[in-house]
């Protein structure tokens, strides 16, 4: 199922203005680097429904405060995903979210700066395994955090693996992981 998405750009004010929407996030992806090219301002592409960035151009340092470290999450639940991406943000740290295998290799096909990625734990092991294995293979310098059921064995080549019990532990090595 395609999606939606809009594009926006920040203004040297902070404020995002709407640079158009897009079906698809192929699409999404084409013009937001088509936009990054024509500016030095942060661009982003959005799902609006769930308020998601999906994709992240030419992030923006904040004057002297350092840039916020960017956690790219791949989810196979929507709920899950959107519940996550508010308790990092509420953390600091940039969020960029999709759903699902297909969505993150084409957003990520494209040079995405990430300093971590989460790797949700709602789908069989293999299709979670495959997803940890392209990442190591297309970004071998940024670390994978696992988020795993208890009764799901851990993912043997991420970086780290938590058994999900609640936010406090996984955002603990969100932390030391970016650290």
């Amino acid at each position: 199922m395609e999606r939606d998405y809009d594009l926006f750009e920040r203004s040297q004010y902070n404020s995002p203005v709407w640079r158009g929407s897009v079906h698809g996030l192929e699409n999404a992806r084409r013009k937001l680097r088509e936009l990054a090219k024509r500016t030095t301002n942060e661009c982003f592409a959005i799902y609006s429904p769930t308020r998601q960035i999906v994709a992240l151009l030419n992030i923006a340092e904040a004057g002297h405060l350092p840039p916020k470290r960017v956690v790219f999450q791949i989810a196979y639940d929507e709920h899950r995903l959107v519940t996550r991406a508010e308790l990092l943000r509420h953390n600091g740290y940039e969020v960029l979210s999709v759903v699902g295998n297909e969505a993150a290799k084409i957003v990520l096909s494209s040079p995405q700066h990430c300093d971590l990625f989460s790797v949700g734990h709602a789908a069989a092991e293999q299709t979670r395994k495959e997803m940890v294995d392209w990442l190591k293979a297309r970004y071998p310098h940024v670390k994978i955090l696992a988020l795993n059921q208890a009764d799901h064995r851990q993912l043997a080549d991420a970086d780290y693996n938590v058994i999900l019990n609640g936010p406090n532990e996984w955002l603990s090595v969100v932390t030391a992981a970016v650290s």
